[in-house]
């Protein structure tokens, strides 16, 4: 069995309104984005004592190392999206420009995957370090409940 190999195609015909209004949207949801990590940076401060603890350090740390990764790459993509925004007078300018709409649109399109698979990474990190404060958190309950 011979395997072939495909990359993912944006079927739907794309105008310029819509990838305008998908832009945004990508927009305000990292931005959104960036506001959460603040308080993921401060809730790690917050229970830094018990993130530097044996048990959770490994994973402490992995989580951190994460979001500082995450971090740098939510500003790099909405900097991409910033100028893939500028770019848009190429669909709306009324000039027929093929090729540059073709690039446009190709962009687009790579922008799409990008993000998609940046807000997967993110939940994941959400998941993971939610779930370790969860932890601690009850573990210093225990721990407190216990004369």
């Amino acid at each position: 069995m011979k395997v072939v190999k495909t990359s993912p195609v944006y079927i739907e015909w794309l105008n310029a309104e819509m990838m305008h209004e998908e832009s945004v949207k990508w927009l305000s949801e990292l931005k959104f984005i960036k506001d959460e990590e603040r308080f993921f940076e401060d809730l790690i401060k917050l229970f830094t004592l018990q993130l530097i603890d044996s048990k959770n350090f490994s994973k402490s740390k992995d989580t951190v190392k994460l979001l500082k990764a995450l971090r740098l790459k939510n500003q790099e993509l909405i900097n991409a999206i910033i100028v893939h925004e500028k770019e848009l007078k190429i669909m709306v300018d009324g000039k027929n420009q093929l090729k540059e709409e073709a690039a446009y649109k190709e962009e687009h399109r790579d922008l799409l995957i990008l993000v998609k698979r940046y807000f997967k990474e993110y939940r994941k990190l959400k998941i993971q370090l939610f779930k370790t404060i969860k932890d601690i958190m009850k573990s210093e309950k225990q721990k407190r409940l216990l004369p």
